[in-house]
């Protein structure tokens, strides 16, 4: 079931703090002209790794913040196995960054704003909760939603005035 409420019971200070560091790793995308999406994964409280989108800077099409920050996690905690740690995104997983999630056993997703065209967390399809691909992973939306909104809205409206 896609959730959108931000209500203080919903996020904690941890979840807010984590999710405003996405959201600088999301302007940052827009900076080099990527899509303003930005990633964080906490393990045990402690930021361990963020990314931005990099798909036009490196030319890679699973250049996703989400890849990108996973692998990182992987490589600091010398573990493919995610299963203690939370993914901060500002914008819904797509299909391949939501298998990706469930592959890498996090604990838990937490984005900002649904993703109507690709969101794989029920917006459009619900692969994180499908029980046909294993075990539901545990995810919330909505925190930072109008913020993770405006950076996209803002960065593709340049886009097409550019154009």
């Amino acid at each position: 079931m896609l959730q959108t409420d931000t209500s203080d019971w919903l996020f904690d200070e941890h979840d807010r703090a984590s999710m405003r560091i996405a959201l600088e790793q999301a302007r940052l995308a827009a900076e080099r002209d990527e899509v303003p999406v930005g990633a964080v994964i906490t393990n045990g409280g402690t930021i361990i790794a963020q990314a931005g989108n990099q798909r036009q800077t490196i030319h890679d099409p699973s250049a996703h913040a989400e890849i990108l920050v996973l692998r990182r996690a992987g490589e600091k905690l010398h573990d493919w196995r995610l299963e203690t740690s939370t993914l901060y995104v500002t914008l819904e997983p797509c299909p391949m960054c939501i298998a990706a999630c469930r592959q890498a056993r996090l604990a838990l997703v937490i984005w900002g704003a649904t993703d109507p065209v690709m969101g794989a967390c029920g917006a459009r399809i619900d692969l994180a909760e499908d029980q046909r691909l294993g075990p539901p992973l545990a995810h919330r939306g909505g925190l930072y939603a109008e913020e993770s909104r405006e950076i996209l809205t803002s960065f593709f409206a340049k886009k097409r005035k550019s154009s």
